[in-house]
């Protein structure tokens, strides 16, 4: 009876130590611009929403989360009064987090905060820079056009710069959850060929995840709407009421190209100087445009199309991102072009300002 007894108690004993090594998180929190009693929340985003999963006191600009997470995953540390909205992302993941909550917030102490914090510093830090080499010489009067123009390539050059480190970044992190996270936020920016090698890269337990597969189906749809390929088709409603077709114009032109934009878009408005410019100079050879609008006010793109002067062909549904035109052509950013042969073949994707007149002279020869 005793050895029993005895049996029962170290089996207790077992019990409650293995209930103690259950791996859980702590973050460790401090705040600045935060008076104590005020509570910050740790809060999930869901659907464009931040839903709130625990809360905390701040106590001699401290304060503490505590739980279990089997998956790391993305959540926010949140402060919102009056005037002050201070936010953290970070990962919450079995293990001690640090975190700082004010103006520069951060996380760190676990793997995947580490590696996210690294990033965010970089991005940043070279953001930074590219604003600053921009603001300086934006509104320098004393430059001339030759030197405002050598400035733009190097601004351009800072920028790819960012965006190849994101892609690096993605690359090296694909298989766990910070590269995962940032490849979502990220997708929009890279090639169709960049897009396309992080993706045979997705590890079995996010593959089937709906981003991803959204992912694929756009890659489908742009490898079908890719230069060499035939154009589709679209028929909406131009701003009269009258319906048109893209084909109408593509078989009457020798080059057509489609400009998917809108009267709200701000780099739609300033691309179309340099659209209105190719027009006037190549329509008298055979060029011709057609706007797509992703507009969903009939009135304020009917007004967008006089304000900026535009002359070509119009149509849209009003259908703002829904629009039948991004989803026939993958368009997930604007402003965005697709030029067409006469035999309807795509020509190029993605041509602005001085790229669209030199690729014009080319054909037009």
């Amino acid at each position: 009876m005793k050895k029993l007894v005895y049996t029962m108690a170290v089996l207790s004993t077992f019990a409650f130590a293995a209930c103690n090594n259950t791996p859980s998180y702590k973050i460790n929190g401090s705040a600045e611009g935060i008076a104590d009693g005020d509570t910050v929340y740790l809060q999930q985003l869901d659907g464009g929403n931040l839903i709130k999963l625990d809360s905390a006191i701040v106590t001699n600009g401290k304060f503490i989360f505590t739980g279990r997470q089997d998956t790391a995953v993305s959540r926010y540390i949140t402060y919102v009064k009056g005037d002050k909205h201070f936010f953290d992302e970070l990962f919450v993941e079995n293990g001690n987090i640090t975190a700082f909550l004010g103006e520069e917030s951060k996380a760190s102490g676990t793997t995947n905060n580490d590696i996210y914090q690294e990033f965010k510093d970089k991005f940043s830090s070279m953001s930074k820079e590219l604003n600053d080499f921009y603001m300086n010489y934006k509104n320098d009067s004393t430059l001339t056009d030759t030197q405002r123009d050598s400035l733009d390539n190097i601004t351009n050059q800072k920028d790819s710069l960012i965006y190849d480190m994101v892609y690096q970044t993605i690359n090296k992190n694909i298989e766990n959850p910070v590269g995962y996270l940032i490849f979502q936020r990220y997708v929009s920016a890279f090639e169709l060929n960049q897009i396309k090698s992080l993706l045979e890269k997705i590890p079995a337990q996010y593959a089937n995840t709906p981003t991803i597969q959204k992912m694929q189906e756009h890659v489908t749809l742009m490898n079908k709407t890719a230069v060499g390929q035939k154009y589709t088709d679209i028929s909406m409603k131009d701003p009269d009421g009258n319906d048109i077709s893209l084909s109408t114009y593509v078989t009457k032109n020798k080059y057509t190209l489609v400009d998917f934009w809108a009267s709200w878009c701000g780099p739609c408005r300033q691309e179309m100087p340099n659209v209105i410019a190719a027009y006037k100079q190549f329509a008298p050879k055979g060029f011709g445009i057609v706007g797509i609008s992703l507009d969903k006010d009939g009135d304020a793109w009917k007004k967008g199309i006089k304000d900026l002067g535009i002359t070509w062909p119009q149509m849209s549904d009003l259908k703002y991102w829904e629009s039948a035109g991004t989803k026939a052509y993958g368009i997930n950013a604007i402003p965005a072009t697709v030029l067409i042969d006469q035999q309807g073949i795509i020509v190029e994707r993605d041509l602005r300002g001085d790229a669209l007149t030199k690729r014009l002279g080319e054909l037009f020869q």
